[in-house]
């Protein structure tokens, strides 16, 4: 059993019955999280090529930008794959349907 910690004293610490209802919290989170910081990289990458001005060095950041942060995303859907496919072999509903 996982718990929370509880520093104030006036809730009941939160109680996970195992790892994958912990999973099941954290991870819809982090992929927010993550989707937000792709969002966030490609605004700013698209703000960069047009501050740019046709400076090639300038075109050349703006462009590696675009390439991490899909790079990125690329990352967080293969552990979302990865993560569903280890629930599917341990026949544990990691993650909700």
């Amino acid at each position: 059993m996982v718990y929370a910690l509880d520093i104030s004293g006036s809730f009941a610490p939160a109680k996970f019955a195992n790892l994958a209802s912990f999973i099941n919290i954290i991870l819809p989170l982090m992929m927010i999280g993550a989707s937000l910081v792709f969002l966030a990289m490609i605004l700013y990458g698209g703000l960069s090529w047009v501050m740019a001005g046709g400076n090639p060095e300038n075109v050349a950041k703006a462009q590696k930008i675009f390439v991490n942060a899909i790079i990125g995303l690329v990352i967080v859907v293969f552990g979302f794959v990865i993560t569903k496919i280890i629930g599917f072999v341990l026949n544990v509903q990691i993650l909700p349907q």
